[in-house]
């Protein structure tokens, strides 16, 4: 699989953590930067992430800014995308299965790398359930996206 992974100047400090966890799990990190600590502005690169996705050059994302909030609210504008903050285990793996999520959002100044590392193995063990009530909810999701990017 790969995976568009973006952060702001607060989401850098775990960054490398998220990609080597990546790797670790045996796919592919795609680098849309930030690549240091210099202030920069999270929309930038979140929507990096976003177009990959929605190109076809990424199968999911991982961004990260310091509360995962502002990374969280720009790539959800966009079609296509389904994001959530994601700060346990649980919601990681179960935000892929049910709700067909496919951008991991993570708080850079709330988590640290360990819980990082497992958050994002979760994330991408996870593969959707091919269970009729799972579909029947995200085809309503879709009606309502369709319904406000006409």
């Amino acid at each position: 699989m790969r995976v568009a992974v973006a952060c702001d100047h607060a989401g850098f400090i775990i960054k490398d953590t998220v990609i080597r966890a990546i790797k670790d799990a045996g796919h592919e990190p795609i680098d849309f930067g930030t690549t240091n600590t210099e202030r920069v502005d999270y929309p930038d690169y979140a929507e990096k992430a976003g177009r990959a996705i929605i190109n076809g050059q990424a199968d999911r994302g991982i961004v990260i800014c310091g509360s995962g909030v502002g990374v969280c609210i720009t790539v959800n504008k966009m079609k296509g995308i389904y994001a959530g903050l994601i700060s346990d285990v649980y919601s990681a793996h179960q935000g892929v299965e049910h709700d067909a999520m496919n951008v991991m959002c993570l708080a850079g100044q709330v988590i640290g790398p360990a819980q990082s590392q497992e958050l994002v193995v979760s994330f991408l063990n996870a593969k959707q359930w091919d269970v009729e009530r799972y579909k029947k909810r995200i085809s309503k999701i879709l009606k309502i996206e369709e319904e406000f990017f006409k």
